[in-house]
């Protein structure tokens, strides 16, 4: 064989080795698909779906929780439950930030990974019970039923340090609001179908009293100005009381449109919801949605799966945990260091 024809044959060799293997690891990973769990653990979707419905049933602020988790989670580089780690003696939670503020109800979402651990052990990621239970917790609260892909993997390490870099603030200007969506591949009026989550929760006073002291914010309805003051009697409320305001006190547990006419009418609690009634990139859509439930959950429905499928952990990334709050590997490196 020359040297022409064994070069050739090896270059033939080497793309097939590198064929094989790129098909190889298609097989270990498909990435994230529907039904990822129906030949390991099928009841997987109607396990989360009905533990939610009998936690929703026991306390109905659960669904707040979950839906922000989808929110606090998935929004920070990764849907990989890197939200839930607790913190640890070299890192800091995601859940101990500035900007998880008022984040709770975590125990709930470990009571659904629990059943599922009895079912089938080892096998379901927080990460897919996080998401699942924001779907079906949106279903709780009035919302669409949104099918949703399956097969994240969980992160091992907290996020903390680039939180800010990521979850834009209540109150960040809407420039920076779409400017960070955008980068997660969702277009404004996904954003403004997003922000219709304030249709249903309440904010914490510690959020809101820049706008009333030491002067009310002009912008605001002085109807609803008269019902924030005197959910908000302090200029500097204590962060650990419970001194909030419901978002929307006419359908307060129900994710719907009056959200859109409330902000179109001045009654936005945040800074953010004020700009999105008013920002020329955003009001048409804000006032399309309050025109139109229909618009308003398709579009939600929508910016939910963007947001669900944002750069997942899949194949043999990451890890499936154990516990929620602890990555099973950095467990296993601390009891050997013990």
């Amino acid at each position: 064989m020359d040297a022409k024809a064994f070069f050739l044959f090896a270059l033939l060799s080497l793309s097939a080795v590198s064929l094989r293997t790129a098909f190889a690891e298609d097989e270990k990973d498909p990435g994230l698909i529907m039904n990822f769990y129906k030949d390991t653990c099928p009841q997987t979707e109607d396990i989360i779906r009905e533990q939610v419905k009998l936690l929703y049933k026991r306390h109905k602020n659960t669904a707040f929780s979950w839906l922000r988790n989808i929110f606090h989670d998935c929004a920070v580089q990764s849907c990989d439950a890197s939200l839930l780690l607790d913190s640890t003696r070299r890192t800091l939670s995601e859940k101990e930030t500035d900007r998880s503020f008022g984040l709770r109800n975590f125990r709930y979402l470990d009571a659904i990974k629990e059943a599922v651990e009895r079912e089938c052990p080892g096998v379901v990621s927080c990460a897919d019970i996080l998401v699942l239970s924001a779907r079906d917790g949106i279903v709780s609260l009035g919302g669409p039923y949104i099918p949703l892909k399956t097969g994240r993997r969980d992160g091992r390490n907290s996020r903390a340090d680039v939180v800010e870099q990521y979850l834009p603030d209540h109150n960040e200007s809407i420039s920076v609001v779409l400017e960070r969506f955008a980068a997660m591949g969702i277009d404004t009026p996904g954003v403004v179908s997003l922000l219709g989550a304030h249709s249903v929760g309440r904010t914490h006073c510690v959020k809101l009293v820049h706008r009333l002291y030491p002067e009310v914010d002009p912008v605001l309805n002085p109807d609803h100005v008269e019902h924030m003051l005197y959910k908000c009697p302090d200029s500097i409320p204590d962060p650990k009381a419970v001194q909030y305001v419901r978002n929307d006190r006419g359908t307060p547990m129900i994710l719907d449109n009056n959200y859109y006419r409330n902000i179109l009418d001045n009654k936005g609690l945040l800074t953010v919801d004020h700009q999105l009634a008013t920002d020329k990139r955003t009001k048409p859509y804000v006032k399309k949605m309050a025109k139109s439930q229909d618009y308003f959950f398709k579009e939600f429905a929508r910016a939910i799966t963007i947001l669900s499928e944002n750069n997942p952990l899949t194949g043999t990334k990451g890890e499936i945990r154990k516990q929620c709050k602890s990555s099973t590997f950095l467990l296993s490196l601390c009891e050997e260091e013990e």
